[in-house]
């Protein structure tokens, strides 16, 4: 049986508030992230008769490039899937400075998990196994404040080094107007190295603000990203080894 209580996957009162209509909320999907099938299907499919568009994500860093790009009213997040650290995603969505409302699915009884998202940055949670009609009452509670406080648009801030153009709020890289596709670290190696455009950044550094300390990363994890990033740059950003230190970007 799932979580959801598969007698309640299409109810009929799901039915009339489909009728009623949610339009406005197709044009940023809620997005899914952390939660096992078929509890995951169950609930895409419930918000989507009640006229939600959903969008799912199966990794932590996938969940923070979407959510970034696509600004969404909600994030629902579970945290009891196995291989998806939803710890580490609420870690990683409040240090991007995304700020969009977090519902958190956990077990009932998990009270030190539940304190736990809390004070990473969840907004609410909603106790498993739930029905549907509860889950989206408590969706649509948070959609009535998203509509009353709307989040304001993030700056489109450019940093330009050389022939390279970065757009932070985009994520997109362009060379003289080429565009450069980066995966999400390689793009936040680029912006640290970038911030400090002309001076030296050392590994512990980037360390820092590029992985976050992240459990088994060290020194030749930057090393050969920065390796990467040379290779699709080439000679119009320039990463020179300062020895003993890290790297510089100049341009």
């Amino acid at each position: 049986m799932s979580n959801w209580d598969g007698a309640m996957r299409h109810p009929p009162e799901a039915r009339s508030a489909a009728v009623a209509g949610h339009g406005a909320a197709r044009a940023r999907p809620l997005l899914l992230a952390g939660l096992a099938e078929p509890e995951r299907t169950a609930l895409a499919e419930a918000l989507e008769l009640t006229a939600h568009a959903v969008a799912c994500v199966d990794e932590v860093e996938a969940l923070v490039t979407r959510a970034r790009a696509l600004r969404p009213p909600i994030v629902i997040l579970g945290l009891h899937r196995p291989g998806f650290d939803s710890f580490r995603a609420l870690r990683r969505l409040r240090a991007e400075g995304l700020d969009m409302p977090v519902l958190v699915c956990a077990r009932a009884g998990a009270e030190v998990d539940r304190i736990l998202a809390f004070r990473l940055g969840a907004d609410g949670i909603v106790s498993l196994p739930c029905g549907t009609l509860e889950l989206l009452a408590r969706v649509e509670a948070m959609l009535r404040r998203q509509r009353a406080h709307p989040l304001p648009e993030p700056p489109r801030t450019l940093l330009r080094v050389g022939a390279l153009e970065i757009d932070l709020a985009a994520r997109t890289v362009r060379r003289a107007g080429t565009a450069i596709e980066l995966r999400p670290r390689v793009f936040d190696l680029l912006v640290a190295l970038a911030r400090h455009r002309g001076a030296a950044v050392s590994r512990r550094d980037l360390l820092r603000d590029v992985w976050r300390h992240e459990p088994g990363v060290g020194a030749r994890t930057v090393d050969m990203h920065v390796a990467h990033l040379r290779r699709l740059l080439g000679e119009d950003g320039t990463i020179v080894t300062v020895r003993k230190l890290g790297y510089r970007l100049e341009g």
